[in-house]
């Protein structure tokens, strides 16, 4: 990929098409209150010269493009991670207990608070608290008494009615990995990591820690199953031989949990069911602000033919 230093005179007077899109885009998202509907008519733009030209977008550019659109009009309260499943630690836990906590979240970065989330500190980085760590003559690792607020670091904040445009700007621009939402009365709402605001427009992002598991289909008793929403739709037929179809053919769905979206036309909530027009339902057994997770299918009820008069 050419480096935007080092173009032709040629290409900086017409830039290939992905860095002016690029450009364009960027223009939008700093467009402030007007940011969204500039993207909007940006990629407009782009995807009627992409017809024109001899090489049309492909399906995963324009799956992006849709995304940007979408992340134009969310909020930051649409991609938080809810209060209940943040991972935090309280500014009295040692320093033994934090490396331990950070080991067993497997994340590089966790909120710091006093006694409750609705306090907090700031945020702690795995590498300042490595870095406290001392080591013996004999290569013993020594765990100095000291307070891990010492480390703590600045945390961002933003309101849920935040547009994420304006927080994913705000975060490039600090330098900072996460916000903590907080909400009209001063209480924490949520907490948001530019990898959930980037997830948004690119997809999920799987990092070295991530298990990569095969989304899992469980048969039930009496013709129902049990699955992953990233199950894709052509897996779930080769399985099952069950066709479920989008509402919308030209549409870019390709997991159940997809599906479920577009059926709905919103991230549905747990325990909702989502009816197909197969006949067949869709109850949402897990579910977060930013996906669907797990799934039950049930089957159309069975219906008995009435029996002929005499």
């Amino acid at each position: 990929m050419s480096d935007p230093d080092y173009l032709s005179s040629d290409e900086a007077a017409n830039p290939p098409r992905p860095l002016s899109v690029l450009r364009r885009l960027a223009q939008a998202l700093r467009g402030g209150g007007a940011g969204a509907q500039a993207m909007r008519e940006s990629l407009e733009e782009v995807i009627e010269e992409s017809e024109r030209e001899s090489r049309p977008l492909s399906a995963q550019e324009r799956k992006m493009l849709a995304n940007l659109l979408r992340f134009g009009e969310l909020r930051v309260g649409d991609v938080m991670v809810p209060r209940t499943d943040i991972v935090a630690v309280e500014e009295s836990t040692s320093l033994r207990e934090l490396v331990a906590r950070f080991r067993e979240a497997q994340h590089s970065r966790l909120p710091l608070y006093r006694e409750t989330l609705d306090d907090p500190l700031g945020l702690i980085h795995i590498k300042d608290a490595v870095g406290l760590i001392e080591l013996g003559t004999n290569g013993e690792m020594r765990w100095p008494d000291v307070p891990i607020s010492s480390i703590k670091r600045e945390l961002l904040v933003a309101p849920p009615s935040m547009p994420a445009r304006d927080l994913l700007l705000k975060m490039q621009t600090t330098h900072s990995h996460l916000a903590l939402v907080i909400d009209e009365y001063g209480g924490t709402d949520g907490l948001v990591s530019i990898e959930d605001l980037i997830e948004q427009i690119v997809g999920e992002i799987d990092d070295e820690h991530d298990v990569d598991e095969t989304p899992r289909l469980t048969s039930l008793p009496g013709g129902g199953f049990e699955m992953d929403a990233r199950l894709s739709l052509e897996d779930f037929q080769s399985q099952t031989g069950i066709t479920l179809d989008p509402p919308d053919p030209d549409s870019d769905v390709d997991t159940l949990g997809g599906l479920v979206v577009a059926l709905m036309g919103r991230l549905p909530q747990r325990g909702e069911i989502v009816a197909h027009p197969s006949g067949y339902e869709f109850e949402i057994l897990e579910a977060d602000p930013r996906r669907v997770r797990k799934l039950r299918l049930k089957p159309p009820p069975v219906t008995t033919a009435p029996e002929p008069k005499s």
